[in-house]
């Protein structure tokens, strides 16, 4: 009987050892582009009846706000008020090409699922995002690569204005100094206004004119944009 006893309680030690009750996370978030840049990252652990977009509807306010201006601020509110786990700017600032970031995250039993998203410089609302992934419970490293996509808020007219108020047109920044100037705008319309992957930077060559001040040779890229890897402890 004895026996009995210390073998079944050998085998359910055996069996919930590789599974996080609490979900401690070790998140490392590496931005694989060539020459585009992340502004500050927001990521949360969730219950899994919350989500921060869905693709192929409209983007809420808060969305909007952070995929043309790089503000999380609303995002951060409307997570924080449901009870959601959330770091914010962990790189503290920009996240340039091929940097990576490290953070820790330790959050509650009942948020089971993870979400992350960051607007792409120079775009005009462009962003990364990690939607409602469901957290594993068995411990381990696991390996997201992440997709560029277009909030549809806003025409990707590719000129560096200083913009990013949500509804008005234009790119807050180029980061690095390689963006041009005087840029006449490649459109001041899109047809698809719901969340969508994002066609990618467009760009041309003439640094002082043409249609967009995106430089074709540097903020141009391809899915996927981004590596998200967490460890689950």
């Amino acid at each position: 009987m004895y026996k009995s006893k210390s073998f079944l309680l050998t085998s359910l030690l055996i069996a919930t050892s590789g599974f996080s009750q609490a979900a401690d996370l070790e998140i490392t978030i590496t931005n694989l582009t060539q020459g585009t840049y992340f502004t500050p990252v927001i990521t949360a652990a969730h219950a899994s009846d919350l989500s921060m977009f869905t693709l192929g509807q409209a983007a809420s306010a808060e969305l909007q706000m952070m995929a043309e201006g790089g503000d999380i601020s609303g995002l951060s509110s409307v997570l924080i008020n449901a009870n959601a786990d959330v770091i914010e700017n962990p790189a503290a600032g920009l996240l340039g090409p091929a940097a990576s970031t490290t953070y820790m995250m330790t959050n509650a039993d009942s948020n089971t699922h993870l979400s992350m998203t960051t607007m792409i410089l120079p775009t005009n609302d462009g962003f990364v995002g990690l939607n409602s992934w469901e957290i594993p419970e068995e411990a381990g490293t696991y390996t997201v690569y992440l997709n560029a996509y277009d909030a549809g808020t806003e025409a990707n007219n590719e000129v560096v204005n200083g913009g990013g108020a949500p509804g008005i047109l234009g790119i807050p920044a180029a980061p690095g100094g390689l963006a041009g100037t005087g840029g006449t705008g490649v459109t001041d319309m899109e047809e698809n206004t719901n969340i969508h992957i994002h066609r990618g930077n467009l760009g041309d060559d003439d640094l002082a004119g043409g249609k967009s001040d995106i430089n074709n040779t540097v903020h141009r890229w391809l899915n996927p944009v981004a590596k998200m890897t967490i460890v689950v402890q």
